[in-house]
């Protein structure tokens, strides 16, 4: 039997129809970690707006946290997927899971220029741009008085009881900052920690301290991140030493902080339940720094929810999500906002 071209079409079309849509149904359940800070949650209730609109995928959001949700993954294959583990806290069990093939990394990088450090606010870099690393500033306790000892430099670290204390209060003694005019501050909460860089940055004082990306106190009042001036001095010093209470820290050596590594990590269920579709969205939803950064100033300043803000990011950010996702699971996105 002859079969002409329109035929060969339409028969092309409806096998291509008919694909899409066994592969959508093939999404089915899904369970996504909602992580319980603001990058995490927005992160969350995008992937589950385009899994559904694009997709066809019925998302659950489930209550997440870094050790707690990797444990859940880990030993009962539940939530399916964790956008946003940041996985030094949990490398070794988290490697060995990779080699077993239980859970696999969907993403290695879904988020860019995060990461803990320390920083200067940006009027400071421009006034002092010979200000480049840890080590200029360290030259400089001039120029970052304690309020409570003029002739002493304030370097803000972190409050008691938070894990970056002893990381702070370590990389403190290592490079001998006493010694060279400085003062460690406890800002005493989260709220001191914050209230303190803004007050500086309203007043154009100069500000010297810790914090961590994405958070909408660095895209708020666009800090600058310093590099350290020396590299990394190896994981022994700092698992071994730098992240450990003084006592257990006799010798610390100077070194860079070290690299947050962020990963999005699904079960292995689902990696073959879901699709080349659905794991290459994964594998293409990046936020860059400074627009993750930009969402959470925008969450904070409007007490906006995963949901809300997920909305907005997707309305105000088609040319970077429409690039992780073909033209028609983007038209269908667009058409549920």
């Amino acid at each position: 039997m002859k079969i002409d071209k329109s035929t060969k079409k339409t028969t092309l079309g409806l096998a291509l129809l008919l694909s899409a849509n066994v592969a959508m149904a093939d999404c089915g359940d899904v369970q996504i970690a909602e992580w319980n800070w603001a990058s995490g949650e927005l992160m969350a209730n995008v992937d589950k707006i385009i899994l559904e609109a694009g997709y066809g995928c019925n998302v659950e959001l489930i209550p997440g946290a870094t050790t707690t949700t990797f444990a859940s993954m880990n030993e009962k294959g539940q939530p399916d997927i964790a956008g946003e583990l940041w996985i030094n806290a949990v490398r070794e069990p988290l490697g060995k899971a990779f080699e077993a093939g239980s859970l696999h990394s969907a993403n290695s990088a879904p988020i860019t220029g995060l990461g803990e450090g320390w920083w200067i606010p940006p009027h400071t870099a421009k006034k002092y741009p010979e200000l480049k690393t840890v080590l200029d500033v360290l030259k400089r306790p001039d120029l970052f008085p304690d309020a409570e000892d003029k002739s002493k430099g304030a370097f803000v670290g972190c409050p008691a009881g938070w894990g970056c204390q002893l990381a702070n209060a370590n990389l403190f003694r290592a490079f001998e900052m006493e010694k060279k005019g400085w003062k460690l501050v406890d800002p005493g909460s989260a709220a001191g920690l914050d209230g303190s860089m803004t007050k500086a940055v309203e007043r154009g004082q100069n500000w010297f301290g810790y914090y961590w990306s994405p958070t909408a106190m660095i895209g708020k009042h666009k800090m600058v991140k310093l590099d350290f001036g020396i590299p990394f001095a190896g994981s022994e010093n700092w698992d071994g030493c730098i992240v450990k209470p003084e006592q257990e820290c006799a010798d610390p050596k100077p070194s860079s902080w070290t690299n947050s590594e962020v990963y999005t990590v699904v079960t292995d269920k689902f990696k073959n339940q879901a699709g080349a579709e659905v794991m290459g969205y994964l594998g293409k939803r990046v936020f860059p720094g400074e627009v993750m950064n930009g969402m959470l100033v925008y969450m904070a300043d409007n007490q906006a929810e995963g949901a809300d803000a997920a909305a907005e990011f997707l309305l105000q950010h088609g040319d970077l999500w429409e690039t992780w996702v073909d033209a028609a699971v983007a038209s269908k996105v667009k058409a549920s906002l």
